[in-house]
């Protein structure tokens, strides 16, 4: 929890004990369903939670913005994000129904109000606009890209453009050329000092 405190302060006590109660919720989910490495478990803050919220480090959305998470595993980014942006719907899908039981549980578990799940694969989703729509590691640039732009909104709600919004690392160069996109990239190690962020990227794909 000090690795979120150090770079965000601005919680209500709600947020807060949500924030808290994540590791050992996660921890105990994680025995029962594996959403999480073995190893990463005991890291959950700074790499998974801390990793997420990224996002919320370099975009402010504003209320009643709608977000979709592709691809959403154990829910990130997407409760991280929710907790941080109480008034913001998050739909959080995926194609593994067992993983969005984790999510679901979590969700109930601290109270967690703006979420929505679904099992299912972002290409199938059908009548249903979304302002953005986020992902972590889940498929190449070309891939996300394909499943997002037609669930996005043509008018923007924000002061920036609605798009994809993706964390990825390494090598991008060729990924970013296969995907026939120009993503703005952020290099996460220049907001977060702290060297598991090395060859960590934000990708932002305007609309």
């Amino acid at each position: 929890m000090d690795e979120i405190l150090k770079y965000f302060s601005d919680f209500t006590t709600e947020q807060i004990s949500q924030f808290e109660a994540l590791q050992n919720l996660y921890k105990d989910w994680n025995e029962k369903i594996n959403v999480i490495s073995r190893k990463d478990i005991e890291h959950l803050y700074l790499k998974h939670i801390l990793h997420s919220l990224s996002i919320a480090a370099v975009f402010n959305f504003i209320d009643d913005t709608s977000i979709i998470d592709i691809g959403t595993g154990g829910g990130f980014p997407g409760i991280p994000l929710a907790i941080y942006f109480p008034n913001i719907q998050f739909h959080l899908v995926d194609s593994i129904g067992k993983k969005l039981k984790v999510v679901n549980e979590i969700a109930t578990a601290i109270d967690l109000k703006n979420i929505t799940v679904q099992h299912i694969r972002a290409e199938e989703i059908k009548n249903r606009k979304f302002d953005f729509a986020v992902s972590r590691a889940v498929a190449p640039l070309k891939d996300l890209w394909k499943w997002s732009k037609p669930l996005l909104n043509k008018k923007n709600k924000n002061d920036f453009a609605n798009g994809l919004i993706c964390l990825k690392g390494g090598d991008l160069a060729e990924e970013i050329y296969q995907s026939g996109v120009k993503p703005n990239q952020v290099a996460l190690n220049g907001i977060f000092k702290n060297e598991y962020f090395n060859e960590k990227y934000l990708l932002y794909v305007k609309n």
